[in-house]
């Protein structure tokens, strides 16, 4: 398991890009559309690591009920079945396992119940 990016929930995506490019030297690594609203990862040139900017707006019917006020780990494991299950006998709150956006994967929540999502590859 390794961690893949770090999603942060932002009200203004435009300006928070803007904010890690021009502050920090970070460039846009890639983007994609969930309905209505764009995802846009940013990071460093020489780096795997990415922050996934993610409109509030977007999760706004939250059906988890996930603290949205703290930023979401995302980690990608060879085995995601695997993976998943034995978190679940482990006692860990696990979705089932789905394509998002073209990636499987499955999200799990700490016992604060800040989010985060388990992906392939």
């Amino acid at each position: 398991m390794k961690i893949g990016y770090v999603v942060l929930y932002v009200t203004d995506p435009a300006a928070s890009l803007r904010f890690w490019a021009e502050k920090f030297g970070m460039v846009e690594k890639g983007s994609k559309q969930a309905g209505p609203f764009s995802i846009v990862r940013v990071g460093f040139t020489d780096q795997e690591f990415s922050f996934e900017l993610v409109p509030l707006e977007l999760m706004q019917n939250n059906p988890d009920g996930l603290n949205l006020g703290t930023p979401s780990i995302a980690f990608h494991v060879s085995h995601l079945q695997d993976t998943r299950q034995g978190l679940v006998e482990k006692g860990v709150n696990c979705t089932e396992i789905a394509d998002h956006g073209g990636v499987n994967s499955f999200a799990f929540s700490d016992n604060e119940n800040r989010y985060f999502a388990v992906l392939q590859g």
